[in-house]
């Protein structure tokens, strides 16, 4: 079962930028939620400040982090400042 520490947060490279702006957006007021990953998910953080725990870690974005979450990953989202993001599943 994948954790938090496996999670990816880096600044993208130049084409990773490019095709994320190809991407649905994602929005969220502050809030606080579950979440399961059915799925590999890939985004880039345009606003918002979010941290995501998995219990026992943690892990802090905000605009311009690339951000890889691994399939099977259960967390709770904490939305502290509004978020935008550009995603992809898959």
């Amino acid at each position: 079962m994948p954790t938090i520490k496996d999670v990816i947060v880096r600044k993208p490279t130049k084409e990773e930028s490019q095709t994320c702006k190809d991407w649905p957006i994602w929005s969220c007021q502050p809030s606080t939620f579950e979440w399961t990953y059915t799925e590999k998910e890939t985004c880039l953080i345009l606003e918002g400040q979010v941290t995501v725990s998995d219990g026992k870690d943690s892990v802090s974005f905000g605009p311009g982090d690339f951000v890889i979450f691994p399939v099977d990953l259960e967390c709770t989202w904490n939305v502290k400042k509004a978020v935008r993001k550009h995603y992809n599943f898959g």
